[in-house]
């Protein structure tokens, strides 16, 4: 058994300004064909800043798709061709003013692979110093420090909804646990 799928066609439905969604026939691999639909995304980055007193760095948004605010790691979505962490620093600074040390890796994450190809670059830094913060024209943004064992609990608790911010929070608890970072 391979696992693969072969594109045989694909049909562009709508090209946005974020988002590109397809329609792809596809053959599997017993030989019947079948079709899926694919949102293309360029990708994101999201970054863990954890303060001198263990504290990780979040913002409250408004998301538009749930109709809420949202707490959130510092996140953003990738222009084609930008390197994830050079990106990922500079919205750091942008939406908290917060500049770091020491990055490190958290891996990537697929928030929804069954139907979008989107890929966020997940970070984890030290606060070094703060700046001012210089969010962009349609972003408005509360800021706010949480200590990471306090987030721990709030993703436990289902008070943090946000798949990217989940990840990178439990990541950095559990590297910090064994005393990588």
């Amino acid at each position: 058994m391979e696992l693969f799928e072969k594109t045989l066609s694909s049909r562009e439905i709508f090209d946005g300004r974020v988002i590109h969604v397809t329609v792809d026939e596809i053959e599997l691999e017993n030989g019947h064909k079948s079709s899926r639909e694919v949102v293309g995304h360029p990708g994101g980055v999201c970054i863990a800043a954890l303060t001198d007193s263990d504290e990780l760095l979040f913002v409250r948004q408004f998301r538009y798709p749930y109709k809420e605010v949202v707490l959130e790691l510092p996140a953003g979505k990738l222009e084609k061709g930008q390197n994830p962490l050079e990106n990922g620093k500079r919205e750091l600074m942008e939406e908290t003013g917060a500049i770091g040390t020491s990055y490190c890796s958290l891996g990537k994450l697929y928030p929804s692979p069954g139907y979008c190809a989107e890929i966020i670059h997940l970070y984890f830094c030290r606060v070094k110093e703060f700046g001012s913060t210089n969010p962009d024209e349609d972003e408005f943004l509360k800021i706010e420090k949480i200590p990471l064992d306090k987030a721990v609990e709030m993703v436990l608790n289902n008070q943090i909804p946000d798949a990217k911010t989940q990840t990178a929070v439990l990541k950095t608890a559990m590297l910090k646990s064994l005393g990588k970072i």
